[in-house]
């Protein structure tokens, strides 16, 4: 798993939602600009980062500790620690930088992207790099009152159970899918029952990349989800196991192949798993 998404595919609708790394570099300084790198803990970050970047830890900052959602209080607080405003715009990049595109997106931000580059490229560039942590100015974000539709609650997961409609999409590797290991890296501490959720379809996320971690053609990754029964016609929800990859398996299915409604289980495998109330396969 690369550390954002990577794609060669020029298409209009990137444009939208990458930022170059020369565009970065170009408007880095621009007051409207904000960059948040999102990952797991602070090792990397602590070893450098873009220059003004702020961190968001996928764990301690967007989710409780039983793996749930925050709610939009929560949310909004975290924005507003971190200096945002409806008016900026917003460069994610890091390991989750698609999980916090997804989030900004969900919650209606009108200019959010996602870096088109790793960090380790983006440092061996020689791009502006800075060990320098940045105190953001507090600000106030207000959330609107609607839930968000691109995410999906562990209420709302439960409820379509054997509905097949919307598809249950799980993205993680074969070992999580078939109950071989709980978290991606095989660790044990803090696991909890491995599994699927009943009736989810699996695609390895890893399936839509090439060697080189860039994305797959439009045409074979299309064909890989109607394989699997997932196909524009039918609503997706897609999960892993803290909703990274999930939501950059539901940005691909939104983004380059149009499908209409998807969303993202943001409590993914980590809620589930170490709930006792749910079902597993």
């Amino acid at each position: 798993m690369t550390d954002t998404i990577s794609s060669r595919i020029d298409t209009a609708a990137l444009a939208e939602v990458f930022a170059t790394p020369e565009w970065l570099v170009e408007h880095l300084a621009d007051a409207d600009m904000r960059v948040i790198e999102v990952d797991v803990s602070r090792l990397a970050y602590n070893q450098g980062h873009i220059p003004g970047a702020i961190l968001w830890n996928a764990y301690t900052d967007l989710r409780h500790a039983d793996y749930s959602l925050l709610n939009q209080r929560e949310f909004a607080d975290l924005l507003s620690r971190s200096g945002l405003t409806p008016n900026v715009t917003i460069v994610f990049y890091g390991y989750g930088a698609s999980l916090g595109f997804w989030l900004m997106q969900a919650y209606g931000h009108k200019r959010v992207l996602m870096l088109n580059d790793t960090r380790q490229s983006w440092c061996e560039a020689g791009r502006p790099w800075t060990t320098d942590v940045p105190t953001p100015m507090p600000s106030t974000y207000a959330l609107p009152q609607a839930e968000p539709a691109q995410l999906m609650s562990l209420d709302a997961m439960q409820s379509i159970l054997g509905s097949g409609d919307p598809v249950i999409l799980d993205v993680r590797s074969e070992a999580e899918f078939t109950g071989e290991r709980f978290w991606p890296s095989g660790a044990t501490e803090g696991a909890g029952r491995p599994g699927h959720v009943p009736g989810a379809v699996h695609l390895h996320i890893d399936l839509l990349h090439e060697a080189d971690g860039t994305l797959k053609s439009e045409e074979v990754m299309r064909q890989l989800f109607r394989d699997r029964g997932v196909v524009p016609e039918r609503g997706v929800v897609t999960y892993c196991t803290i909703g990274n990859r999930a939501s950059e398996v539901a940005w691909i299915l939104k983004y380059l192949l149009d499908y209409p409604n998807v969303r993202v289980y943001y409590g993914s495998w980590a809620e589930w798993g170490t709930r006792t109330d749910t079902p597993i396969v």
